[in-house]
């Protein structure tokens, strides 16, 4: 029923578009037969509208993945580096909150980890909405940023690294299946902020996954229930994006390469000092306003990677 839903809105979308391309054809057609030049500033805004609209149906057709519709989960981890590196994780942590606004997203922190002086040792972020993921998926990897750092009094220059996950969100019982006797679970008194609730009753709740060992941590919520359900529903998600790993590791061996995203193979570059600049590279593309990008402006560099990921 998910799936009708979602290709009757496809359809809905498309058949809203051929209606405002009639509409606008017309106001063409009332132009010319009545020669009202009253309409000569409008038609070109309209048409405008449309053609940008339409570049973005078409560019959502290039997400046709499995899972490109869903919602995501973002991690977000600091490197090696301390401060520095927190630092630049918060600053992620930060442009992915502002892109989701942007696109009129919902996100919610499932887990935060508060670095020693400033900034994050890492963070867990939901992104709802559709294609959410499929924005997203390229992020995985290694970015690094060049600046002259703030914690520092010689002013000296500084390069950090942090690296960000993209996971799909599946619903229970959807292509991974968990056995419960496979899950270790362990539930303990919340250390974060929260009240005197969440501090003296045992609501958070760790999950082991022990075929894998992946462990999810849950404490943001006042309910253990609650804590317990979200942290499934993270491990679900982490799991399935090992299937995807797996998956995609097998198909770039017939390929005959492979990249990884792990630490040293930076995705993305961001500097800010000696000169301006954010580029990425895999598919060369490149920005000298950094600045916008770190507000959120990133939607061009994430399709400059889809691009390239379908031509590939």
């Amino acid at each position: 029923m998910r799936h009708i839903s979602q290709l009757k809105e496809v359809v809905s979308t498309w058949r809203n578009m051929e209606k405002n391309v009639a509409d606008l054809l017309a106001l063409v057609d009332i132009s010319v037969d009545e020669d009202d030049s009253s309409l000569e500033d409008e038609i070109p805004v309209e048409v405008q509208k449309v053609e940008q609209r339409l570049e973005e149906l078409e560019f959502e057709v290039q997400l046709g993945g499995k899972y490109d519709h869903s919602s995501a989960m973002l991690a977000i981890h600091a490197g090696a580096g301390g401060t520095e590196s927190q630092d630049w994780a918060e600053m992620l942590f930060r442009m992915y909150m502002r892109w989701a606004e942007k696109r009129g997203y919902e996100t919610q922190v499932i887990e935060t980890s508060p670095g020693e002086e400033a900034g994050i040792k890492s963070v867990l972020i939901e992104v709802t909405g559709d294609y959410a993921y499929g924005y997203l998926r390229g992020e995985r990897g290694v970015h690094r940023l060049v600046r002259i750092s703030p914690f520092d009094a010689s002013h000296s220059r500084h390069t950090s690294f942090a690296l960000v996950e993209a996971m799909p969100v599946v619903e229970s019982g959807v292509d991974i299946n968990i056995n419960p006797d496979d899950i270790k679970v362990d539930v303990f008194r919340s250390s974060g902020p929260g009240g005197q609730h969440m501090q003296k009753t045992s609501s958070a709740v760790r999950l082991t996954h022990i075929p894998t060992g992946l462990v999810v941590t849950c404490q943001n919520e006042r309910s253990q229930f609650r804590n317990k359900d979200v942290a499934m529903r993270v491990l679900r998600s982490r799991l399935l994006e090992l299937e995807l790993e797996k998956k995609a590791q097998e198909q770039a061996k017939l390929k005959g390469e492979h990249i990884t995203a792990e630490w040293g193979n930076q995705i993305r570059s961001y500097v800010l000092h000696p000169y301006k600049l954010v580029k990425d590279h895999r598919t060369g593309y490149e920005t000298s306003n950094p600045a916008a990008v770190l507000d959120g402006d990133i939607g061009e560099l994430l399709k400059a990677y889809l691009r390239s990921a379908v031509a590939s």
